[in-house]
Order: structure tokens, then sequence, then C-alpha cells
């Protein structure tokens, strides 16, 4: 396990203990002897690794905060809506085009392409992550327990494709979307499968703005199917492609993270971290 890792599955082991005790309200040395540091390196290696202190990245999963920038990331869409504009949807179309694969692709189990993937670490843990000549296939966290499992699910999803480990293969889309500093002239090309349905909703999870929140009940109405709250959460759960079509932005009305395909944990983790880069950004744009 390297240091990134290492931190990371630190810094997941103590958000685990806090939020599962939030009622006790631990206190800094109580999470850090949790995870046997002391508590000044527990706060130095959380505050490094975050940007913010633990009790500041706390507040970040409060059900008020997350109330609130479930009601601000609507306004924000809104707005862009009302404007016909679609300013997010742009924004994000610089930097991510999604293609689904044709029916005959899908059918056949993606017969003809050829696929490279590999393991990865990155700052939420390590990565799955496949490629093909058309773009990103499959990006997955994992654990070692899920590992083996995962792979075999991802072959019979492609099962006609010609399939090749190769990390080095995408070593390089990896620093660019977790280590390297902003490219504008950087668009990374999605490749999935699925339904028109989940399409959509996949769609509609890229018009998120990092940062912000929205809600099952919002993707319906987006996707002018607003009966289907449970057919959209099973959509956001076969999310295919984590972090770039950004599944763990989206939580329950009433403020509860509620659960995430790799990992009710992670997406905590995912979540305080967007909250506490947006703040830091606002800082220097105030300062």
């Amino acid at each position: 396990m390297n240091s990134k890792d290492y931190t990371y599955t630190r810094i997941e082991k103590a958000i685990h203990y806090i939020s599962q005790n939030a009622r006790l309200q631990p206190s800094l040395d109580e999470a850090a002897a949790h995870v046997n540091l002391s508590p000044f390196h527990f706060q130095k290696l959380f505050t490094e690794w975050v940007g913010v202190s633990p009790k500041k990245f706390l507040q970040y999963l409060n059900t008020s905060y997350l109330k609130k920038t479930i009601h601000d990331t609507n306004n924000l869409i809104e707005a862009a809506e009302i404007a016909g504009l679609s300013s997010q949807s742009r924004v994000y179309d610089l930097f991510i085009g999604i293609e689904a694969v044709t029916p005959n692709e899908y059918k056949t189990g993606g017969k003809g392409l050829n696929i490279f993937y590999g393991y990865h670490q990155t700052p939420f843990g390590e990565c799955f992550l496949a490629t093909t000549e058309r773009g990103i296939c499959s990006m997955a966290f994992i654990t070692n327990e899920s590992k083996e499992n995962d792979l075999r699910v991802f072959k019979n999803k492609w099962h006609f494709a010609n399939l090749n480990e190769n990390s080095d293969k995408g070593q390089e889309i990896i620093n660019s979307i977790f280590y390297d500093t902003f490219n504008p002239t950087q668009k990374f090309h999605l490749l999935v499968q699925g339904t028109n349905f989940q399409i959509k909703v996949w769609e509609a999870l890229l018009k998120i703005p990092q940062g912000g929140l929205i809600t099952y009940q919002t993707i319906a109405h987006q996707i002018k199917n607003p009966k289907a709250v449970r057919a959209v959460g099973t959509a956001v759960g076969e999310n295919p492609i984590a972090y770039l079509i950004p599944c763990h932005r989206v939580i329950r009305k009433q403020g509860i993270i509620g659960e995430y395909r790799w990992g009710s944990d992670r997406k905590k983790i995912l979540i305080g971290w967007e909250a506490a880069q947006m703040d830091k950004n606002q800082e220097l744009i105030l300062f």
C-alpha cells in the first residue's frame, strides 16, 4: 500500500468512526486514537489531505448544510435553464463527452472493441480504470475484497471485447483526473453501455456542478419523468464511471447522504472534500 492509499484508508476509517458515533460527538483525541495517531499528527494529516480541519469537515456533512446545498444547487440549475443557457451543462461539456455504445455493440458486449484496463492509486483509494480508443468505459473504486468479483462483472459486461491488462495505458488519464493542475484543453470522453433511460440519468448527473448536491426527485424532473424516482435511484446506482459521472452528488431530500455504490463512507468523503475545495476557491476569489 503506497502513502496516498494509506492516507486515504486512515481518513476513511476516521470518518466512519466519527459518523457512527456522531451523537456522542467524539473528540479529536478519540478520533486520532481510533486510527492510531497522536491528535497532532491526525489533525495535520487530515488537514493536509482535505484542506480543512476534521471539525470543519464535519460541518459539510451536517444535515442543515446538506439541505442548503441542495437548495442552492437547484436554484443554480433552474436559473441556467430559465436563461436558456444550460450553463452548467455547457461547462461540463468542455470536460466530459458521453457516448453510448451502438445497439449492436450493447447486444454483443462490445464486440470488436479493444479495451485496456488496470489499477491505479487515487486520493480516494484504489481505482479500476478501463479505456478504449473511443474513451473511458469503466472507472470504479475498489477494495481488496471486491477486486476479483468486480473484474469478473466487468469482463462479463464486455465479454466480446478484446480485453488487455495494461495499467500504463490509463495512468496518464488518472493523473489528469486526480493529480494534474487544471488544463482547459483537457476533455474526457466516456463510452458507456446503458438503456436510454440510464443514459438520460447519467447525462443529468453531469449537470451537477462540483460542490453541488441534488436529489433523486430533481433528476426525475430534469429527465421529464417525475414519477420515476425509484428508477432514477437504480440508474444512479448503476453508474459505470465513478467520479467523472458524479453520482456521489445525489442525496436524499431530507439531507441524508445515503448509500453509494463504492461505499457510503467514500461518498461522505467525496462530498466533504468537494465542499472544502469550493470554500478554498471562494476564499481565493475574496482575497
